[in-house]
């Protein structure tokens, strides 16, 4: 099927509307926003829980992916893991689950994810995927614990060249449990955009999988996303099928995992505060999962690289602020 034939928006009404639908059961809470758009809270007031996490990750993913939450014993103390799939990474990964749009105004902060991002296309990157969508809705997944103001609701509304109902921010806040699953269930992205940083042709990726363990709910934003984030460094496996060289993707499958980077080795919520917070000051190569395969579809050689790291997966989810 021809990218152009797949519409992100179209695929995730269908989850937008079991989440609608299915507000009671899924501990979701459906109101009107600023200027009449929708707001489905995931983890402010409402409580929100695991399907509705797993949900809303596919959502991000423009349903075109998969998301399984299931039981393992690659961690002993941790028994749960999303397992993330799609057949269409580029446009599923890239286009659509990317949290790249940046959608800020005074003390509100957020980087959108989701179907929406294609359709305003306020990124460079779309211009690199030649990916375009279109639709009746603006669907848009926000890691926040406030409600957008009307500033936002403004600048979505004319990016995206439509009227303000026919908005829906989804919002998951990180220290929520529909938060926490749909982070650690962008492991797969997360690899596809350590891909695009080596500069590797997007076109040669043909699918993608991944998994992380879930980690346990954090009470304050610090310590969730460094658990969030180490889920993937430490604990997340990443088994790429793609077009190219061996000794391309021999060189690439040692540049992938984040143990590739000079900031490897410390749970993300220290490594963070070294910083002082200024998380573009990060080794950007960090930002990866802990272990990659790369498999070559030419000639079905396999590379694998780098490693779980069941220590400080340890250290970081029995993490707690004093």
């Amino acid at each position: 099927m021809n990218k152009s034939d797949l519409s992100v928006t179209n695929l995730a009404k269908k989850i937008v509307d079991n989440l609608i639908n299915n507000a009671k059961e899924l501990n979701l809470i459906i109101k009107k926003g600023p200027l009449n758009c929708t707001i489905i809270d995931a983890g402010i007031e409402a409580k929100g829980g695991k399907e509705a996490g797993k949900l809303i990750a596919e959502i991000c993913m423009g349903g075109l992916g998969n998301v399984i939450l299931e039981k393992t014993s690659k961690f002993s103390n941790w028994p749960l893991e999303t397992k993330v799939s799609t057949k269409h990474p580029v446009i599923s990964c890239l286009g659509s689950q990317y949290a790249g749009w940046n959608l800020s105004y005074k003390n509100f902060y957020a980087l959108a994810s989701g179907p929406g991002r294609a359709i305003a296309r306020r990124e460079e990157l779309f211009k690199e995927i030649k990916y375009k969508d279109k639709g009746e809705k603006i669907y848009l997944v926000l890691e926040v614990d406030k409600i957008p103001p009307e500033e936002i609701v403004k600048k979505v509304s004319n990016d995206c060249n439509t009227l303000t109902n026919s908005l829906v921010f989804i919002l998951t806040p990180t220290q929520s449990i529909a938060g926490t699953i749909q982070v650690v269930s962008r492991v797969s992205e997360v690899g596809l955009h350590k891909l695009h940083t080596l500069k590797f042709p997007l076109e040669n990726i043909i699918d993608v999988k991944g998994s992380a363990p879930i980690p346990p709910i954090a009470t304050d934003f610090i310590t969730a996303m460094g658990r969030t984030n180490d889920a993937i460094l430490y604990g997340g496996e990443v088994h790429l099928n793609v077009k190219g060289k061996d000794d391309e993707l021999e060189n690439l499958a040692k540049n992938l995992p984040s143990s590739s980077s000079k900031d490897y080795g410390k749970p993300f919520a220290d490594i963070f505060n070294d910083y002082k917070g200024d998380f573009y000051s990060i080794d950007p190569n960090l930002f990866s999962p802990g272990k990659v395969t790369v498999r070559s579809i030419d000639t079905g050689k396999i590379f694998e690289e780098g490693k779980i790291n069941s220590d400080l997966i340890n250290r970081s989810f029995r993490y707690e602020k004093n």
